[in-house]
């Protein structure tokens, strides 16, 4: 059986530790290529955030891309890929997913996974939102892709940062069709 494929593209927002407990986490699915397209600003943020270096992101994927090739792979439909997660996503990238402004890897990649009507997940990293962050959100999300913020589950007490980054990954896999259920769950008041 051949290996499944997934993008993950890094943006330049805040969320660097996400990103590679997300990472370490797809590193235990069976069969799953993942291949990482770093934005210049995604990696700037990783290295001030978490320390991490293009060759540490290398180490936690099947391959990694160049942002500016947009002649790689995952720019083309006919790249099989189970889908694609964008952890995490500025409002730049946001907005060029939303209007199809794909000048970027990242961004064709992104335009590509909607256009093949494959699993688009976003993790957008900005506070307070404007309306017009809201807006875009709403259209990507009327697009087909599924938003996941940043946002703690507090009902599993979450003790340290490190569990609070390890739930918001377990959800971000949780949405791709990699068929992994959340470590946790609610079961109730009563």
């Amino acid at each position: 059986m051949a290996n499944r494929r997934l993008i993950v593209g890094v943006s330049g927002a805040s969320g660097a530790p996400v990103t590679i407990e997300l990472l370490q986490q797809l590193q235990t699915e069976k069969d799953l290529e993942v291949h990482l397209i770093c934005s210049k600003w995604g990696l700037a943020t990783l290295e001030h955030e978490a320390g991490v270096t293009r060759q540490d992101l290398e180490g936690l994927c099947t391959r990694a891309y160049d942002e500016e090739d947009r002649g790689a792979a995952p720019a083309s439909g006919s790249f099989s890929a189970v889908g694609m997660a964008v952890v995490p996503c500025s409002m730049k990238t946001l907005a060029g997913i939303v209007s199809g402004y794909s000048d970027s890897l990242l961004l064709r990649a992104a335009d590509v996974t909607l256009k093949e009507r494959r699993p688009l997940v976003l993790m957008p990293r900005e506070c307070p939102l404007s309306t017009l962050h809201l807006r875009y959100l709403t259209a990507v999300s009327e697009l087909g892709a599924v938003v996941v913020p940043p946002v703690p589950a507090w009902y599993d007490h979450p003790r340290t940062m490190e569990v609070v980054n390890r739930q918001i990954a377990a959800r971000i896999v949780r949405m791709l069709p990699l068929g992994r259920q959340l470590p946790w769950e609610w079961r109730g008041l009563s």
